[in-house]
């Protein structure tokens, strides 16, 4: 007799019991599909129905191993099920003290690792193709009474019913979100080129989610095991497979296995010293590849990371022949959480990768590569569950298929919206209402001299990150000079596959125009100099403008985007009384500036990522170079216009990681300005007056101390992530970071455009030697603040000389 099927319905019975004969009570039985699910009795009984017919089943128990049983080939719909214990009792061996670097015989495998690394993997081939699974998904952690009673939960106690427990720590976890994410990656050796293109994503409810899911895979981009450094959190670990790690970890032969004829090696290593950016834990190799097969990896306790309690890695590579090892599965496992306690609550983050259906040395032209996705492209995110069981590489288990389940539930729970809402705040300072984002609340209180308080309201149309237009403005006043300030701009995609982007707007408001060299085109953006809430000296030298812009973007190639705009300015001293940009023309004194300009910019991001295919994008990685070149032509004698000028300007920022010792930012601008042109039109080297750390401001300089109309500027800044204090014994628990860094500056002004200045302002530029300022700094106070202590190289003899300074600013960092 097999199983019972009537009319496509299912139904089962059985006993489960141990290897000893003994019933297993409370064991999960499930069908496949998770259609439906029992438990078993004290006697390890169990009775399952289905309405649909199954093909599967799962028993699963603490303990035990979980099986799935085929009722294909059953015989009887009734089953007998014997459960094997999950792990044999073994003999643990705890390694410490360190180990010989010579007549080592785990370094001495460690060697042929090394030699024989480029005959192993994709490296073997010209090309490569496969398919990648990705899923990722979070989980709150440490989950007890006392968090299911917190009021934050309140009326949402349907989700506790998902609770379950963590093989790798032991803890309880609520899981809370799951992406996943299927594509085709393609490679090609011979020219470094490399394309995955997306097929499929599917999430757990999260409107928008997106940059969200992008910016935590950057945290955990790929990495190889045999480079000397794996990347995670943005900083540089030490790989236990790699050449330098012999100086840092400790290796011991554990085992020599066989399994199905072949040999491999078991070998344990861990840190020499505590703290650094380091792992313990295991691999194996295989020696006739002389090649890693699988390997974990604990973080270091102790290392210097915000933010993270530990963290796990784990991969599994699959042998393909004799002579071919492919990476099959990778796996990392983070602990968030805001203190190391071991009874800290956190929330775990996990990311399980599969790789498989290789092709190789199937050629494709250097265009293949080049491409890139234009248009959103909705049946990606809406594939059906059918191409879901096809392309994933393995099931999801029970917990991570009810996160759709719980958030579909929540969805119309009004707390959750609250949460969500308080999130979407935090993260981008917009309240989001129908169709229209208010804010950016952040931008809502400010001050300086002219206008004493300022306060300022705005927002945005908004429907979906890929939105192809956009309407935004803001509206403020200043309660000192009782005046309304306002923008208003419109962007429209015109043409996608080129992410032709047209854009008109309006501005009149006041800025500083001595805190940056480059003004920027967004007429929305808050000019952080003019509205501090915290600033030394006087800051009264601002300017009215009233700035209408239209113009085009366009990006040709990925990461490359040409600008165009036609700008009408009207500028003139903010406050008459305490401010004068004066110039003499025509033989009068003038101090109202009416221009006319065209301006043309290129704009080059190599390694910069995104997310979204609206009219704005978000930057999901930050730290990559820029190349930056804009021209500006004046006219005059258009429309009482006033000047014909030409205004070249040049912008380099690289941030770079340099192995262990940390990461540094340097930054090179340099301009020049043709032709005589008031002080508003030159290039003012930019001061910073505020108590805060700013990257391309000078700190020890004013506002308008050094005037030119040709310019070179450089500034360096490096942060050793704590390598110099974590071997210092009392300052080592603090986990502060060194910062270092140096500004410079040369510039010059021609005689003409000084005999052309009446303002209040007197020309001065650096040109007989270069102005320097230095700094040393600790970051990572608190986790979250910096301080920086400048002090000023030269030209101490000028009035008001700012000699010594103290700044901080605000980090958040790993």
């Amino acid at each position: 007799m097999g199983v019972f099927y009537s009319f496509a319905q299912t139904q089962i019975s059985g006993v489960v019991r141990d290897d000893m004969g003994n019933p297993v009570a409370n064991a999960l039985i499930y069908y496949e599909d998770y259609s439906a699910e029992t438990e078993s009795n004290d006697n390890g009984e169990f009775s399952l129905y289905s309405k649909k017919k199954q093909e599967n089943f799962i028993v699963s128990a603490v303990g035990f191993r979980e099986e799935s049983i085929s009722l294909n080939t059953a015989n009887s719909n009734f089953f007998n099920l014997v459960l094997k214990p999950e792990n044999e009792l073994k003999e643990i061996i705890i390694y410490s003290g360190r180990t010989s670097k010579k007549n080592n015989p785990a370094i001495d495998i460690l060697r042929k690792v090394w030699e024989n690394r480029k005959n192993n993997g994709l490296n073997k081939f010209n090309q490569y193709a496969y398919n990648k699974y990705e899923k990722l998904q979070f989980d709150f952690n440490t989950i007890d009474s006392t968090f299911m009673k917190n009021a934050l939960f309140k009326n949402m106690d349907l989700v506790f019913q998902f609770v379950d427990t963590s093989k790798i720590t032991g803890k309880s976890f609520l899981p809370i979100f799951i992406n996943e994410q299927a594509s085709k990656v393609y490679g090609d050796n011979t020219k470094n080129l490399k394309i995955e293109k997306l097929l499929g994503n599917k999430n757990s409810g999260f409107e928008d989610n997106t940059f969200f899911t992008e910016v935590t895979k950057e945290l955990y981009k790929a990495y190889d095991i045999y480079d000397n450094y794996i990347k995670l959190f943005n900083k540089d670990f030490t790989s236990p497979i790699s050449r330098t790690g012999i100086d840092v970890y400790n290796y011991v032969l554990h085992d020599t296995l066989i399994e199905d004829d072949r040999k491999s090696f078991h070998i344990v290593y861990y840190p020499r010293r505590k703290g650094g950016l380091t792992f313990r834990g295991e691999f194996f190799v295989d020696e006739q590849t002389w090649a890693v097969t699988k390997i974990n990896m604990y973080s270091n306790e102790g290392a210097d990371v915000n933010w993270i309690k530990e963290f796990f890695i784990e991969q599994e590579f699959v042998i393909v022949s004799d002579d071919l090892i492919l990476l099959k599965k990778d796996f990392i496992m983070t602990d968030f959480s805001l203190s190391k306690k071991e009874e800290a609550r956190g929330m775990y983050a996990k990311r399980t990768t599969h790789y498989n259906d290789f092709v190789f040395d199937d050629e494709k032209p250097a265009s293949f590569y080049l491409q890139r996705a234009k248009t959103y492209d909705p049946t990606i995110y809406n594939q059906s569950e059918y191409f879901w069981q096809n392309f994933r590489a393995e099931n999801l288990n029970k917990n991570e298929a009810n996160i759709y389940e719980m958030l579909d539930q929540l969805q119309d729970n009004p707390k959750f919206k609250t949460l969500t809402t308080l999130t979407q705040i935090l993260t981008n300072g917009y309240y989001r209402g129908k169709n229209f984002d208010y804010g950016n609340l952040f931008t809502f209180f400010g001050y300086n001299d002219i206008e004493g308080i300022r306060t300022r309201i705005g927002g945005r149309t908004f429907f979906n990150q890929n939105d192809q237009w956009r309407l935004e403005g803001y509206l403020a006043y200043g309660w000192k000079d009782q005046q309304f300030k306002y923008a208003l701009q419109a962007k429209k995609m015109l043409v996608n596959d080129w992410r032709l982007i047209g854009h008109i707007g309006y501005k009149n408001d006041v800025e500083q125009l001595a805190g940056q060299l480059m003004q920027s085109s967004n007429l929305m953006k808050s000019e952080f100099a003019s509205s501090s809430l915290l600033a030394g000296g006087d800051n009264s030298k601002l300017t009215h403008i009233q700035h209408f812009s239209t113009g085009f973007e366009i990006e040709p190639l990925k990461n490359i985007r040409l600008r165009t705009s036609y700008n009408y300015r009207q500028l003139q001293p903010a406050d008459f009384s305490r401010f004068s940009t004066a110039f003499f023309q025509d033989g009068v004194i003038k101090d109202q500036i009416k221009q006319h300009e065209w301006n043309v910019a290129f704009d080059f991001t190599p390694n910069r990522k995104v997310a979204g295919f609206g009219v704005e994008q978000k930057a999901i990685v930050r730290r990559f170079p820029r190349f930056f070149l804009n021209f500006t032509q004046g006219f005059d004698g258009l429309t009482d216009t006033d000047f014909a000028y030409q205004k070249l300007q040049f912008l380099y920022r690289h941030p770079f990681t340099i192995g262990g010792f940390g990461h540094m930012t340097a930054v090179v601008e340099a301009g020049k300005t043709w032709g005589t042109v008031p002080l508003s039109l030159l290039n003012v080297l930019p001061g910073n007056q505020s108590y805060f750390v700013l990257e391309n401001g000078f700190s020890q300089l004013d506002y308008y101390e050094f005037v030119t109309d040709q310019y070179v500027t450089f500034h360096i800044t490096h942060n050793f992530n704590g390598k110099i204090f974590s071997r210092i014994p009392l300052i080592r628990k603090l986990k502060w970071r060194e910062i270092i860094g140096i500004r410079g500056a040369w510039g010059a002004i021609s005689d003409k455009n000084k005999l052309f200045n009446r303002s209040m302002i007197s020309y001065n530029a650096p040109s007989d030697k270069l102005y320097y300022e230095y700094f040393v700094g600790v970051g990572n106070i608190f986790k979250v603040f910096r301080i920086d202590f400048s002090w000023r190289g030269n030209y101490l003899d000028t009035p008001n000389a700012r000699r010594f300074g103290i700044k901080g600013g605000f980090e958040i960092n790993f």
